[in-house]
């Protein structure tokens, strides 16, 4: 494309973003402390469709509203699924995304469904939270070794699901599967309809034989956990230090709205 397609594609874009703008905050005044940058990533989750990407946007402030109150998860609200450590947030892949890590073995149905999914957006918040200024993605590391019948919980996978893709769209750069058991597969077809074409892409299965070599296509040597041959150890989410970890108690200070 030519610069002058180019400058003129970016009018288009800007124009929509205010066109957007001025549909979502007669709606619901609060759509005012959003930046650009997040009301930009609705738009591209709907191909810049204004209806149906302010639709979509004005369902994201009234879940946030009704899920979190304050702004931010206390930790005392997920303390039982902090204990158990099966997230973890260090380091940054090459794009300069961050970097979670989850031990899906640690997680089983035997759990309260709420306080996981407050767990979800606990987790999400932060690693948002890590986000340098230039950057909107990040990138997940989901380990399924050990993981067996005990920690099938299709309800709970479905949850989290759901969250990602409809309250934090255009965030997930990529999820690297490893140490995918064969048994997983029964549970991973059950899963599969409910996501979405876009996520689907970003979904890859690393064999073991290649783990370290896509690891380290992936992220400096420097970043990459310990547990995987790198430098890095494991950081849980509640010890993870962000440039915005002091807890927000107005709803203007958001996560996704600074």
């Amino acid at each position: 494309m030519d610069s002058a397609g180019s400058k003129n594609e970016i009018s288009i874009k800007n124009s929509q973003l205010d066109l957007m703008r001025r549909t979502v905050e007669a709606q619901d005044s609060s759509a005012k402390a959003a930046d650009d940058a997040t009301v930009m990533r609705f738009l591209r989750a709907r191909d810049f469709n204004v209806q149906k990407a302010s639709q979509f946007f004005l369902k994201y402030l009234n879940w946030r509203r009704a899920f979190v109150p304050l702004g931010y998860i206390p930790e005392s609200e997920v303390c039982n699924e902090l204990e158990k450590k099966k997230i973890f947030i260090q380091g940054f892949d090459k794009q300069g995304h961050p970097i979670g890590v989850i031990l899906a073995a640690r997680h089983n149905s035997d759990r309260d469904l709420e306080e996981f999914k407050r767990l979800v957006v606990y987790g999400f918040d932060k690693i948002c939270a890590c986000l340098p200024s230039e950057q909107e993605k990040f990138t997940i590391i989901a380990d399924l070794e050990g993981w067996g019948y005990k920690n099938t919980d299709i309800r709970a996978y479905l949850a989290a699901l759901e969250i990602m893709q409809n309250f934090y769209p255009e965030r997930l750069g990529k999820v690297l599967m490893i140490h995918v058991p064969y048994l997983f597969w029964a549970a991973w077809k059950i899963v599969y309809p409910f996501i979405d074409n876009v996520t689907k892409k970003k979904i890859i299965f690393v064999e073991d034989k290649h783990l370290k070599e896509t690891l380290l296509s992936e992220i400096d040597e420097s970043q990459v956990p310990e547990i995987y041959g790198g430098k890095l150890p494991l950081v849980p989410a509640q010890d993870c230090i962000t440039t915005n970890s002091a807890p927000v108690t107005s709803s203007n200070e958001e996560v996704g709205f600074r």
